[in-house]
């Protein structure tokens, strides 16, 4: 007599696929959650970057409100920006431009220092390379000063180096500049004009209410030398290495000039120097 054993199989076969559904489903969220932060962080880096490109055309409407302000009293410009991480401050002090000049009567020197302007962005949130380096405007610059009618007063450059004592940022930079111009009056007089522009920033009102820089000229001081037979430019840097603020940093072609018209003589009966010295304040988030 034959039996037939009936073996009672165990439910895991029943289970299984239950768990692989738990399974599936728990990669899925994973994968998912990381897809997510990657995306949102490509997100708020694009921003940053955004707010970093932005920041270049600013920074250079700033350098061209500076001249347009710096030679009338009284005059103001606000300007507006918007940056979801970044921000512009001012670093007091951190150029010192002394322009030294020898006439036929004595030597005079005109030291005026001068704070810079700088749209800082942290390097968490942006960056390209510690040492980064690169010129805005003017797109020529070969010497310290500036030449022309068209020449502007402050060069604009963008830098990151750190770490600095004030954090670390990836910068725009709107800095100071001397601007010469050159002329000549052949008539009865037959004078040779030089003329050097400065303005001088500093600080001003800083409620910080909204995301705007204004811009005032407070006083515009003039000097006039006759007779003048050279004129020697330099800049230095007062903040230097230990603040971070030094020739390495601003990275000017040169840091010394010098102007020499004993050859002029010959030719004209004066050269005049008129140097005119502007200081402009820098007002933060006024209403």
């Amino acid at each position: 007599m034959l039996f037939k054993v009936h073996k009672k199989r165990s439910g895991k076969l029943g289970i299984s696929p239950a768990i692989s559904s738990v399974i599936m489903t728990g990669a899925m969220i994973a994968i998912l959650s990381v897809t997510l932060v990657f995306a949102n962080n490509m997100l708020w880096s694009k921003v940053a970057e955004g707010d970093f490109n932005s920041s270049k055309q600013f920074m250079q409407s700033v350098g061209l409100q500076i001249d347009d302000v710096a030679w009338t009293a009284g005059r103001t410009e606000t300007i507006i920006y918007a940056s979801q991480y970044g921000d512009v401050v001012l670093e007091s002090d951190v150029l010192t431009y002394n322009v030294s000049v020898i006439t036929s009567e004595g030597t005079y020197e005109f030291l005026n220092s001068t704070g810079a302007l700088m749209f800082n962005l942290p390097t968490y949130r942006y960056s390209i390379s510690d040492g980064y380096w690169a010129r805005i405007f003017p797109d020529q610059d070969e010497s310290l000063t500036l030449k022309g009618t068209s020449a502007p007063v402050a060069r604009v450059f963008e830098i990151e180096e750190v770490p600095m004592n004030d954090g670390d940022y990836i910068r725009v930079v709107s800095a100071p500049s001397l601007r010469v111009l050159f002329s000549s009056i052949n008539s009865s007089t037959n004078t040779y004009y030089v003329r050097i522009y400065l303005p001088v920033i500093t600080a001003g009102n800083s409620p910080r209410l909204s995301q705007a820089i204004t811009l005032t000229g407070e006083y515009v001081q003039a000097y006039s030398l006759n007779n003048v037979m050279s004129i020697s430019v330099n800049v230095d840097f007062p903040k230097g290495i230990s603040a971070g603020f030094d020739s390495e940093f601003f990275n000017f072609p040169e840091d010394f000039e010098a102007f020499n018209f004993s050859t002029l003589y010959s030719e004209y009966d004066n050269v005049v120097l008129e140097l005119y010295i502007s200081e402009v304040s820098v007002g933060f988030g006024l209403s």
